[in-house]
């Protein structure tokens, strides 16, 4: 674009290339990023154009509207125009389905991002390798301990463990038993007997007794 054009040709092939209405503002607005058009030479190329006849100029209110002279354009007729409607829907059809693979390509990239690299997944195998050792060491230390205890044994220490909680179920009882007794004729709270004869109970303590 020169400075002598001041954006004349630019506006005009747009125009024509776009060929819908648009206000000065609108051109402005569309072409003012990429080429640096001002405002005021926008509007200036505008009405220039509209004088000398190569686009047209309407009022709308208070507003000018301009579009690209329609005389200048081939007449299409119906067949012209059914066949336009046909090849915008056939486009329209393929856009879709390629929208669809873009999706599908951008899902499958996403999952290929978040995977392993080949580098990634070589060091992992390998700190695998290494932890399997290292609890394989581990496992062949415990199977050379003698110091397992034997099914036998277990078995004992189980029914042990059986015949004490019975007898502190036992005791438990026996010892209740006492207390309420006691308590007919004590003139306090059993709170009071207990902390007067200092016993504690399984409950003070926050002692369960096991249920086998």
């Amino acid at each position: 674009m020169s400075k002598k054009d001041n954006g004349v040709a630019l506006i005009l092939s747009y125009l024509n290339e776009k060929n819908r209405p648009y206000s000065a503002q609108d051109v402005f607005c569309n072409l003012q990023k990429q080429h640096g058009l001002g405002k005021t030479a926008v509007v200036k190329a505008m009405e220039q154009l509209a004088l000398e006849g190569k686009i047209k100029e309407k009022m709308y209110g208070k507003q000018k509207i301009y579009f690209a002279d329609q005389g200048q354009f081939t007449e299409v007729n119906d067949a012209d125009l059914k066949a336009m409607d046909s090849q915008i829907s056939e486009l329209g059809t393929q856009v879709q389905s390629i929208s669809h693979s873009c999706r599908q390509l951008d899902a499958e990239l996403k999952e290929l991002n978040s995977s392993l690299t080949t580098e990634e997944m070589i060091s992992e195998i390998q700190e695998l390798k290494t932890e399997c050792s290292v609890y394989r060491a581990r496992l062949e230390k415990i199977k050379a301990a003698t110091n397992h205890v034997t099914p036998e044994e277990k078995e004992k220490v189980y029914k042990e463990r059986g015949v004490y909680v019975k007898e502190w179920k036992k005791r438990k009882r026996l010892a209740s038993d006492m207390i309420s007794a006691i308590l007919e004729g004590y003139p306090k709270s059993k709170k009071q007997f207990l902390e007067e004869v200092g016993v504690e109970t399984d409950e003070d303590c926050k002692v369960v007794v096991p249920s086998t």
